[in-house]
């Protein structure tokens, strides 16, 4: 295979995975569960990472496991400026570009210092409407995204196809 076609193959499955990993009710109940989870997946594999969910604007869930960086609340809050811009998973966007041969910047006239098209990111999707987004960052970018899309598939009891 070639770059392009496992960057095509990715995408077709990241998008298999925003069709699917949606939810019909989502509160802080909901947040709690599944941040909880993430933390979980995270301690679980000694990793030092940062974790937060919002819905609308609200913080429904914060937290950083040991060994977590200060400089992880800034990687959070640039791959959730592309999730809200875009409304797709942050690695989605990362691997289109890539695909495309281009960057954030030269695309979108975004800058770096504001937008991270790097795997963790992911939409929260409420009906027919991108409501927040649950973001980690600690890990390597695909597993930050393979992380986030192991909880989200458990919480929602539905199974999706998987990055190899």
């Amino acid at each position: 295979m070639t770059e392009n076609e496992h960057l095509q193959a990715d995408l077709d499955i990241l998008a298999q995975q925003e069709r699917t990993l949606r939810f019909t009710s989502f509160g802080a109940d909901t947040a709690w569960q599944l941040g909880s989870l993430l933390r979980s997946k995270l301690v679980e594999l000694g990793a030092g990472g940062t974790i937060e969910i919002e819905v609308n604007g609200h913080l429904l869930f914060a937290c950083a496991t040991a060994g977590a960086t200060p400089g992880q609340a800034d990687w959070i809050r640039r791959k959730r400026n592309t999730v809200r811009r875009f409304a797709r998973s942050s690695y989605g966007v990362g691997r289109q570009l890539a695909l495309d041969g281009q960057t954030m910047e030269e695309r979108h006239g975004l800058t770096l210092a504001d937008y991270a098209a790097h795997g963790g990111g992911f939409p929260l999707w409420l009906g027919g409407c991108c409501v927040g987004s649950v973001v980690l960052s600690g890990l390597a970018q695909r597993e930050d995204h393979a992380l986030v899309v192991d909880a989200l598939a458990e919480v929602l009891s539905v199974d999706v196809p998987r990055l190899p």
